[in-house]
C-alpha cells in the first residue's frame, strides 16, 4: 500500500488570518525567530497497488476538483515513501 500526499496552501497573495494568529501567539509562548506563518491542509491518501503516472494524474484531478480551491489555493502532490512515513510517527 502506498501513500500519496496532497499539500494545500493559500496562494501568497491571499490573506491567512489563521497563520497570522499563530504568528502572534508564538512569541507569547516563548518562541522567537519566526517571521511568517502560513497555515494549510495535508491530505494523505492510501492507494492500493503501485503508484503509476495514471494514479498520480487521478490524484491531481482530486486535488484540483475537491481537495483545494484553485482560485485561492495552490497544491502539490507527492508520493511518501514508507521510511519517511514511519519516521514521522
Amino acid at each position: 500500500m502506498a501513500r500519496v500526499v496532497v499539500d494545500v496552501m493559500p496562494k501568497p497573495e491571499i490573506l491567512d488570518p489563521q497563520g497570522k494568529a499563530v504568528l502572534g501567539a508564538l512569541p507569547r509562548l516563548g518562541f522567537s525567530g519566526v517571521t511568517d506563518v502560513r497555515q494549510g491542509k495535508r491530505f494523505e491518501l492510501e492507494i492500493d497497488g503501485e503508484v503509476t503516472d495514471a494514479v498520480l494524474a487521478e490524484v491531481e484531478k482530486m486535488a484540483e476538483t475537491l481537495l483545494s480551491n484553485p482560485v485561492i489555493e495552490n497544491y502539490s502532490v507527492h508520493v511518501e515513501d514508507s521510511v519517511t512515513a514511519e519516521a514521522a510517527r
